[in-house]
């Protein structure tokens, strides 16, 4: 009984004070089912985005070509404290 509540006390120490204990029981527990969450999600996602055929075109980047924007006016301003 006293070796059992020895690891008991063992695990619950080295999960209070070991963040990377903890971090890995958490991904033993909860890590794999959120991943799976986010795959189904991402898989409806996808599928949604396909059954209304929304695409969005990139507008493509400027290749050196110059805009006719040369700058803004100048504004004049007064502090107010």
């Amino acid at each position: 009984m006293k070796l059992v509540f020895n690891i008991i006390l063992i695990f619950l120490l080295l999960i209070a004070f070991v963040p990377f204990f903890r971090r890995f029981i958490f991904h033993l527990l909860v890590g794999r089912q959120l991943i799976k969450e986010q795959e189904r999600q991402y898989k409806a996602q996808q599928q949604q985005r396909a059954r209304t055929g929304v695409k969005v075109d990139n507008i493509p980047p400027d290749n050196g070509q110059s805009s006719r924007f040369q700058g803004g006016e100048y504004v004049d301003y007064e502090e107010i404290k």
